[in-house]
């Protein structure tokens, strides 16, 4: 006999025994805008398990309906449901060179204009700490500069977040300070570094090769594995919401900020690339949230992100068929069914905005993702780059690999104070986890207006990408509502040039704050296929350039 999906897991659920690693469903919860009713879910999903029942019992007939619907379509998919993540083995280590108290930096008191006290630095700091280490550049070789490297403690959680710092080759008491983000959800920001653009790479030899077009050419970078349990970060609980790591994001900038105040007076972005789509709105909106704060956030860049499904899964179809600028990866069979498809992906996703709940959103990830992604990836070909076979490991690169196997080597884990037993590029687990607690579909898109009120956005994706592809990013940010909308319409697409030689790299289109490049022969990880390129749009934006006065 077959059961209902729904009634199978709040079955299971009821009689599950371990609390301690549970991050439970929720029922639906009213719109009350679209950070806010993010934030109420991350303190609902932290209750221990006893409470799913109680928490269910509003949840309508037709959320069990289309559950019970999508689980019967793909029964593999929805098996995968699960909520328990097995906690990362570590050793703590006691040897730091500088440690900063989050309690310490909050019980900071001033006095204001009005003549009254006040903290200095808003924001629940009492439970973080920041342990850092600084980094000896011979030892690892990967860049010259200076090098800091640590960890974020949250011991009321037990969250512990790994950074790397690294500081400009150019000027670092003036050049910007920018921090960089990798998606998945659940891969580490390491990857990026050695992968994209950070100071070198790591050949298949293991050997590292200098990389003259790193971001860090002109400004210093953070690298950070968010959220716990990714990378060198660890836990023995898990974050599986955006809104959740956003909290951790802004202790950590805070008290990184506060122990190196030289880096503080610096202009500072954030970047990011992928499923960063989803945690950039949300980390800019909470700093902007602080109004006594010590980060000078002046700009967000989203590479290839995953921002607004309801927008962005429409163009699945035609990136897979040949409308996307590169030849078809599919028959036209599968893009006739994929156009049938879209319909309901599409009503899905809509039912997920109006209720942003955990039993809309989450068949909505897995019908639109078997239904839009899944043909796609049945061919072999790679989601990341429409011209190419996947390579030899799972996530279609075999340099992931290579800097696995780097990172998990005794002496580099030594030099950065790393506390994990083992380094994965990738934690499937916590990929999963945002899944089914419906983070996937989350309409953060519309913390977008708040954000472009007070700061510039960049979104740029290299036109070879297939899972995060530039017609969906250029759609979503034209389909966005806000005051600037009619001035962004209206600016017309230019060719963007290298400024060294004229070369053409791609095109951009900018108006009222917000401004998107689409960067030709560039897959979802731009700075890997063309360095020289991301690193002049980056150095551009940076200095001013398509930002508006």
């Amino acid at each position: 006999m077959k059961f209902a999906a729904s009634t199978l897991l709040i079955g299971a659920a009821a009689a599950a025994g371990l609390p301690q690693q549970q991050t439970p469903l929720q029922a639906p919860a009213s719109d009350n805008g679209a950070l806010k009713a993010a934030s109420d879910k991350a303190s609902s999903w932290t209750k221990p398990l006893q409470n799913l029942q109680h928490e269910l019992k509003h949840l309508t007939g037709e959320a069990r309906q289309v559950w019970d619907e999508v689980a019967l379509m793909f029964p593999e998919a929805m098996n995968q449901a699960s909520f328990f993540s097995l906690p990362k083995p570590h050793t703590k280590r006691s040897k730091w060179d500088y440690t900063t108290s989050g309690k310490a930096v909050q019980d900071i008191w001033v006095t204001n204009s009005n003549g009254e006290k006040e903290r200095e630095l808003d924001g629940d700091l009492e439970a973080f700490s920041l342990r850092t280490k600084k980094v000896d550049p011979s030892k690892l070789g990967v860049d010259k500069v200076k090098q800091y490297s640590g960890y974020l403690d949250n011991e009321e959680d037990d969250k512990h977040l790994f950074y790397w710092f690294f500081e400009s080759r150019n000027d670092p008491k003036n050049d910007p300070v920018l921090l960089w983000l990798n998606g998945g959800p659940g891969c580490s920001s390491l990857t990026g570094l050695f992968m994209e653009l950070g100071p070198s790479s790591v050949n298949k030899k293991g050997e590292l090769v200098f990389n003259p077009s790193s971001w860090n050419a002109n400004a210093s970078v953070i690298f950070l594995d968010q959220p716990v349990n990714v990378g060198y970060s660890y836990s023995s609980g898990t974050v599986s919401n955006t809104v959740a790591a956003g909290k951790d994001v802004y202790a950590l900038l805070t008290l990184f900020f506060k122990q190196f105040p030289e880096y503080a007076h610096q202009d500072f972005h954030i970047s990011g690339e992928s499923y960063a789509g989803h945690y950039i709105p949300v980390f800019a909106s909470e700093i902007l949230s602080h109004k006594k704060r010590n980060i000078n956030l002046q700009s967000v860049l989203i590479g290839n992100g995953l921002t607004d499904g309801l927008t962005q899964y429409e163009y699945y179809r035609p990136m897979a068929c040949g409308d996307g600028g590169w030849p078809a990866v599919l028959s036209p069979q599968e893009c006739t069914s994929m156009d049938n498809a879209l319909p309901r992906c599409q009503s899905l996703i809509q039912n997920c905005y109006n209720s942003e709940s955990v039993w809309s959103c989450v068949p909505a990830s897995i019908y639109c993702n078997n239904a839009m992604i899944g043909p796609y990836q049945r061919t072999g070909q790679n989601v990341y780059d429409v011209r190419k076979k996947c390579g030899g490991n799972s996530l279609c690169y075999d340099e992931l690999d290579w800097i696995q196997e780097y990172l998990n080597r005794k002496e580099v884990m030594e030099a950065l104070g790393a506390e994990v037993d083992k380094y994965d590029s990738c934690n499937f687990d916590i990929n999963r986890n945002f899944l089914f607690q419906g983070d996937w579909m989350q309409p953060f898109h519309r913390l977008v207006p708040g954000i472009l009120k007070e700061i510039p956005i960049l979104v740029y994706a290299g036109d070879a990408d297939f899972i995060c592809n530039w017609l969906g990013n250029l759609a979503w940010t034209q389909a966005l509502e806000w005051p600037g909308q009619k001035k962004y319409a209206k600016a017309p697409m230019e060719d963007l040039k290298l400024m060294d030689d004229g070369t053409k790299i791609g095109a951009v289109k900018s108006g009222a704050n917000l401004t998107f490049i689409r960067l030709h022969a560039g897959g979802h990880m731009i700075p890997y296929d063309q360095p020289v390129a991301s690193l002049d749009m980056v150095n551009r934006w940076l200095g001013g350039e398509w930002i508006e006065s």
